[in-house]
């Protein structure tokens, strides 16, 4: 099953660096969950706009093909990974082994820990799986759909 909803938008933007007075014009990865490209385009520009200082522009939108994502709350998992997976079934009626390949997004804080917070993802996975590659991404932030309830009572739990 692959997440149709999630979109990977490039947004080129002047940022505040520390260090300079001056703002330095960047390109930034995000992953967003929207329903189609102009949602998506939508939803990048009010989710970022509040940490640009000049000009911002949505450079690429492509979709992503992800399966399966596992965040994980700790500070230290600043990064991205995407796991490719193997998983291994029985073909009953050829008793041969059939194998399709998935990839999974992982946040973790280096490649040991993506590999440790997939497995914990998978223990619940009654199907035979094996890791075929993990590669860091150039994904800077994820931002799931939340509706304006979901909104309201994170706000009133602050």
């Amino acid at each position: 099953m692959i997440i149709n909803g999630w979109f990977e938008c490039k947004v080129k933007m002047e940022k505040m660096v520390e260090g300079s007075d001056l703002p330095k014009k960047i390109q930034e990865v995000y992953l967003v969950d929207a329903l189609n490209f102009t949602e998506a385009e939508t939803r990048i520009i009010e989710e970022v706009s509040p940490y640009t200082s000049g000009e911002l522009e949505v450079t690429d939108i492509k979709k992503a093909r992800y399966a399966e994502m596992f965040p994980c709350e700790l500070d230290s998992a600043d990064k991205w990974y995407k796991v490719k997976c193997v998983f291994i079934t029985l073909d009953e009626k050829t008793m041969q082994e059939k194998r399709s390949s998935q990839n999974i997004l992982v946040q973790a804080g280096d490649l040991r820990d993506a590999v440790k917070y997939f497995d914990e993802g998978m223990k619940s996975s009654m199907v035979d799986y094996c890791i075929a590659s993990v590669s860091e991404t150039n994904i800077l932030d994820v931002f799931p759909y939340t509706t304006k309830a979901d909104n309201d009572d994170h706000t009133e739990s602050k």
